[in-house]
């Protein structure tokens, strides 16, 4: 009993003693040499929000969803700006293809909403060809009501279901 209780306190003195310098690891914690990589970068980690050629940034920072009123795929005040983002973006970063689906809310019928979908995804596309993005980068799909992002029997839900998403594929040749 007396050499459990000795080793005890050994090993809890040695954990103890194991945790005594916070800075052993480099600042706050970190490689020293990771940190130098990123200043290298200019604080910008590869693939982050903060990567402008990611496409995390693609989607929090220009915008991946433009929304359509009720029943329409003319594009919005809203939507041109978007996509005028996304166009830049596409024209900076060629080595990204993109398909835009088109969605539509759960009312009417099926056949309805996906050709009012494929209209939607078309005057996006039509907007980014119109800016410069070669149509040969783009591609488009139209899932009507089939992939809604918010379900529920209300106009707060209809609006995030009316919409043409850009989705972006390719950039791994960097």
């Amino acid at each position: 009993m007396k050499r459990f209780l000795t080793g005890g306190i050994l090993i809890a003195a040695l954990a103890v003693s194991a945790c005594t310098n916070p800075d052993r690891f480099g600042s706050d914690g970190l490689d020293a040499n990771a940190n130098a990589g990123a200043n290298a970068n200019g604080g910008i980690i590869p693939g982050s929000v903060n990567d402008p050629t990611s496409t995390a940034f693609f989607q929090q920072s220009v915008g991946d969803r433009v929304l359509f009123e009720v029943d329409q795929s003319t594009l919005t005040a809203a939507g041109r700006a978007t996509l005028d983002g996304q166009a830049a973006w596409l024209t900076t970063n060629t080595d990204y293809q993109a398909v835009i689906e088109g969605h539509a809310d759960e009312q009417g019928t099926r056949q309805y909403n996906l050709a009012l979908g494929a209209r939607r995804a078309n005057a996006a596309q039509e907007y980014l060809v119109s800016k410069g993005v070669p149509a040969s980068r783009l591609r488009v799909v139209s899932y009507g009501k089939e992939r809604p992002i918010e379900i529920c029997s209300n106009e707060a839900c209809y609006a995030k279901n009316r919409r043409a998403v850009t989705v972006l594929a390719g950039g791994l040749s960097s």
